[in-house]
Order: structure tokens, then sequence, then C-alpha cells
């Protein structure tokens, strides 16, 4: 377990699978927020400045690869990690997605909660945290 707890941002809009990451992550020892859209999500990156981000890029209000842009543009923001996390699995949506700066891309539909947590504790390996 980590010593200080890892602050994750979990940008989705299905209220069910959020609740399903929460309880997976905060039984891993991770501290995890939820934000249902993207603007919401964003305004959170900004607030909080999380550890983490995990992004859905189907989303109300602003999605995914928008937020993402945001958060590359934004100086405050440019550094964070962020994993998007959907169910568009085209190629030309990951490369978007690596392109805009994202650290890695998870399909939903091929991926348990589980595996989720574990990459997400892999990427955090490689930033030392």
């Amino acid at each position: 377990m980590p010593d200080k707890k890892i602050k994750i941002l979990l940008i989705e809009d299905e209220e069910m699978l959020a609740n399903m990451y929460e309880v997976k992550f905060k039984n891993e020892g991770y501290d995890l927020v939820k934000a249902m859209d993207g603007a919401m999500g964003l305004e959170m990156a900004k607030s909080m400045a999380p550890d983490f981000i995990l992004l859905d890029i189907i989303m109300p209000k602003m999605d995914g690869f928008s937020v993402l842009k945001s958060l590359k543009e934004d100086p405050a923001t440019k550094n964070m990690p962020v994993m998007l996390l959907t169910n568009l699995g085209q190629d030309e949506d990951v490369q978007r997605g690596k392109q805009l700066g994202a650290v890695g891309y998870l399909v939903k539909a091929n991926i348990t909660p589980s595996e989720v947590v574990a990459s997400v504790k892999r990427e955090l390996e490689k930033l030392g945290k």
C-alpha cells in the first residue's frame, strides 16, 4: 500500500461503471474521486491536482479528447498522466489519444476492473509514485 494515498480522478459518465471502479481502486488503497462529465472532470483536475487521471472519451458536455487536449495545453495540468478508458477501440482513436498525450489506452469491453487497476499501478510505478 502506498504511504501517501495516491489520488486518482476518474472522469466517467456511466455511474454504474464509475462506482465499480471506485470500489476496486479504494480496495487497493487509492483515493479515487469521480467526475460525471468532461467539463466537471477538467475543473476537478485543475482544482485537486490528481496523481493520475482515468478518462472516458464519449461523455456529455465535453468529450475525453477535448478534456485531454485542454489538460495538455494548460501548464498547471500538462504533466498529469492521463489514461483513456473507453469503448472506442478503433486504431485512429488510439492514435489520436496517444498524439494528444495519453500515457495509455484501455478498451473497457476488453478489460476487467482488476486489469484497469493493474495498468494504472504499472503507469504509476513508471512515474515513481
